[in-house]
């Protein structure tokens, strides 16, 4: 079990073995842990003070307020695969009694008289799809149905087209408007406008992955992972300069660097966000089938993908450390980051797919994804991996060497980075 979990189900123990587990490994990899020192002996005071107010309430056999808790509390019926759909924090959510995987959702777009539709297929049955209602502020209708046996169907309906999102869980999905605001209020154009004033003080390290002896993955035609993603790397630099960013890059040339090194000038320059720019890649037998862009957060791994892909890019990676050592270390070290993270994700991944799909509209959309990348440990910033496409795919592959889809692909990083910090100002 990792720091994280420990906390989200108020384990103490687990929450002071995994810091003190934190510390160790900090110390060992050279790190600065006198911080989570410090947290160590907070939580000792703290968890005192609760133990003290938990006797208390034992003493006076207060006990009803655990049976009302307990009865708000949804019982599963595992005889139908969706547990439930909800809206919290202007976000829908469907939880699933299963293990899910890209498979369970098909989306597509209906332009239906003035609406637009976004339709949301999930493989599965939902046993309260009639009662259950759902609105949000913003959007016309949602309907929710079994359009068939083993199918629920969602649609988003709107005078105006909406820009969504769906994020996969281990056994959720998670659909998030963007333009939401945009609908009623300009409150983010307005910061759009102004974006300028505030770009002069962002600071943004663009890495280019791999480089140098490290090849990375290798397509048709020896296609290397290592030169394609430097020149979108440098596109990337150049558009954000010209906005006015502080922009660096951590290698402008076919050079290796140690990936600790990478982050440490990210923080050495102070940066506001770290962005490691990466192509994906599969085995021959299934190169033809798999394409597409998907970008991830640094999180322990939730599926056997995220894994297979962070196996691959923590390659070149000197550190060894067993996989459970690095998965509490990983989520430690970062949680204060990690929704930061999420936002900066879901930002540049709808920008690079609208930006693409206007000159190339078969372009997979592969999600946002939690991962363990060892490149974005040591970052004290916002950061993500991004994998811009799939180098073993014959059709992908040229086109990550192409300069206009370079180009094209550049300039939905810098929209997605535009589009964060007008919204996190």
């Amino acid at each position: 079990m990792s720091y994280l979990r420990a906390v989200l189900s108020s384990d103490e123990k687990k929450e002071e073995k995994y810091l003190k587990q934190l510390i160790i490994i900090g110390n060992k990899l050279q790190y600065d842990t006198k911080k989570y020192k410090k947290e160590l002996k907070k939580f000792n005071k703290t968890s005192k003070t609760i133990n003290k107010k938990v006797l208390k309430k034992n003493s006076k056999k207060t006990k009803t307020p655990v049976k009302k808790i307990l009865k708000k509390n949804k019982k599963r019926d595992y005889r139908y695969s969706i547990h439930d759909v909800y809206i919290k924090n202007n976000t829908i959510i469907i939880d699933f009694n299963k293990t899910i995987t890209s498979k369970d959702l098909k989306f597509f777009e209906l332009k239906y008289k003035r609406l637009t539709k976004d339709v949301f297929d999930f493989k599965g049955r939902f046993k309260n799809a009639k009662p259950t209602k759902l609105s949000m502020k913003g959007i016309d209708k949602i309907s929710i149905a079994q359009y068939k046996k083993d199918t629920l169907r969602l649609v988003l309906s709107n005078k105006k087209n909406l820009k969504t999102l769906y994020v996969f869980g281990k056994r959720k999905i998670t659909i998030k408007v963007l333009n939401l605001n945009l609908l009623k209020k300009p409150i983010i154009s307005q910061a759009i406008v102004n974006k300028y004033k505030i770009n002069k003080n962002k600071i943004i390290v663009i890495d280019a992955g791999h480089g140098g002896k490290d090849s990375g993955a290798v397509g048709p035609n020896k296609r290397y992972e290592k030169h394609s993603v430097l020149s979108v790397s440098k596109y990337v630099y150049n558009n954000l300069k010209a906005q006015g960013y502080k922009v660096y890059l951590t290698r402008n040339r076919d050079k290796f660097i140690k990936v600790n090194n990478r982050t440490i000038l990210a923080n050495r320059k102070k940066a506001d966000i770290f962005i490691s720019i990466h192509a994906n890649s599969v085995p021959k037998s299934k190169a033809h089938k798999i394409s597409g862009i998907e970008t991830f957060f640094l999180s322990p791994a939730r599926s056997e993908r995220a894994k297979r892909v962070a196996a691959k890019e923590n390659k070149s990676d000197i550190r060894k450390m067993n996989y459970s050592s690095k998965n509490s270390f990983l989520t430690v070290l970062n949680r204060g980051k990690i929704t930061a993270s999420n936002k900066l994700a879901i930002d540049v991944q709808k920008n690079m797919l609208h930006t693409l799909r206007k000159s190339y509209k078969h372009v997979n959309d592969s999600g946002v994804r939690e991962g363990p990348f060892w490149v974005l440990v040591g970052a004290q910033m916002p950061s993500i991996l991004i994998e811009i496409g799939y180098i073993s795919h014959p059709t992908e592959s040229k086109r990550l060497y192409s300069r206009a889809y370079q180009k094209k692909m550049a300039l939905g990083i810098s929209k997605g980075i535009n589009a964060y910090f007008a919204k996190n100002p």
